[in-house]
């Protein structure tokens, strides 16, 4: 409309001339445009019964290499939780925890080695819930089901299953499970379960709904033929904050507490392993006994405090004495300046192949005690105890 007012408007003859012949060239191309469209139209139409099937066909075809393409995305991106190698953790690296074991055992090795006990109505449970506060060992735990059982293992968080694409996540959240149902017998561990399926709400979004919806769907076995020998493993430190629907789906649900004295003194062991020491049986004891409170987590940090002792005092020695091993080879080893054959030098004056490690000694894991506190407080303990009353079962 602009146009055609400034060529009304326009006084200058040479200027309306050339815009007259741009609209002729204009209308000129629009009555081509017309009657080719017109022909490919009734062209269409003449073939159009053949050409139906076979762009039915072609269609088909296409949608099916869509569907592919975008499932072998998804499964090669779960590829990364398939665990190709077994962690080599036994259940006698697990200190404590019997009733966990226990369960454990019942649900994943028994139904493998005799799958005669389970015939019938009697099934093995097909979802497992470890709870506890953190550093407790379920992970470790997860480890060890990895390691004894022959099942294909997926170990999976969050990070592996939140996708920033619209619906992206409950598609990977259901090739999941259907990567896990084509490898049977196999175990699915969630750690921090709670992260994806927390209690539901007015506030959170939509994605965040149809992951728990998928998970749902898929805990259930809805709409899968047979979901038998596949087994749900989740952990997490706040099971009062799963979703009501999912936590139900976890038939078995096994508290994880604070190790034992028994287990703390195993603990002490285990961690110091090969490390030479001169600790005896009652200093197992007696360090389990002052430990009452720690977490599996806290017990192996204070152990790696205690190691670091050694190399300090290496560190802030101003004397070494000489010490012959059963060669007649001479090593240097800190000590006291008052010793009779201390000799005053640093660290930096040894070579590195003449240094003797300081043993290991009680008095370097009182100093780690005070060091190092417990992670785990008196209410999360509380708050553990009230939900096994309410809702857990082991």
């Amino acid at each position: 409309m602009y146009v055609i007012r400034f060529h009304l408007d326009e006084k200058n003859e040479k200027l309306k001339a050339l815009i007259r012949a741009k609209f002729v060239e204009y209308l000129d191309r629009a009555e081509k445009l017309k009657e080719h469209l017109a022909k490919a139209s009734t062209h269409s139409g003449e073939s159009g019964k053949g050409a139906t099937s076979n762009g039915a066909t072609k269609a088909a075809d296409e949608g099916e290499e869509s569907i592919d393409a975008e499932t072998k995305k998804l499964r090669s991106g779960l590829s990364s939780v398939i665990l190709s190698e077994r962690p080599n953790v036994s259940w006698d690296d697990v200190a404590g925890l019997t009733t966990a074991k226990e369960a454990l055992k019942e649900a994943v090795i028994l139904p493998i080695k005799f799958p005669q006990l389970f015939t019938g109505k009697r099934k093995p449970w097909s979802g497992i819930l470890l709870y506890g506060p953190p550093g407790t060992g379920k992970s470790y735990l997860a480890k060890a089901i990895a390691t004894q059982s022959n099942s294909t293992f997926f170990s999976v968080s969050s990070s592996d299953l939140v996708s920033k694409w619209m619906g992206e996540s409950e598609r990977l959240v259901k090739q999941l499970f259907a990567m896990a149902r084509e490898s049977r017998p196999s175990i699915i561990f969630i750690d921090e379960v709670d992260s994806l399926c927390g209690t539901r709400s007015e506030g959170e979004s939509e994605a965040s709904r149809r992951i728990k919806t998928e998970f749902l769907v898929q805990m259930n076995g809805v709409g899968n033929d047979d979901q038998s020998d596949v087994l749900v493993l989740g952990a997490t430190n706040i099971p009062w904050a799963l979703d009501v629907a999912i936590k139900r789906r976890f038939e078995k649900r096994v508290y994880i507490p604070l190790p034992d004295l028994d287990a703390r003194r195993k603990m002490f062991e285990l961690n110091i392993g090969s490390t030479p020491c001169t600790l005896t049986a009652k200093d197992y004891r007696d360090l389990a006994q002052q430990t009452e409170g720690y977490s599996g987590s806290d017990i192996a940090v204070l152990v790696r405090e205690a190691l670091m002792q050694p190399v300090r005092r290496v560190m802030n020695a101003t004397h070494f004495k000489k010490v012959p091993d059963a060669d007649g080879k001479i090593f240097f080893t800190p000590c006291s300046p008052g010793d009779a054959d201390a000799i005053e030098m640093s660290w930096m004056d040894v070579a590195s192949d003449q240094l003797r490690e300081p043993q290991l000694v009680l008095n370097d894991f009182l100093k780690a005690v005070h060091a190092v506190r417990p992670s785990v407080t008196a209410s999360d303990i509380a708050k553990h105890i009230e939900f096994t009353q309410e809702s857990g079962i082991e």
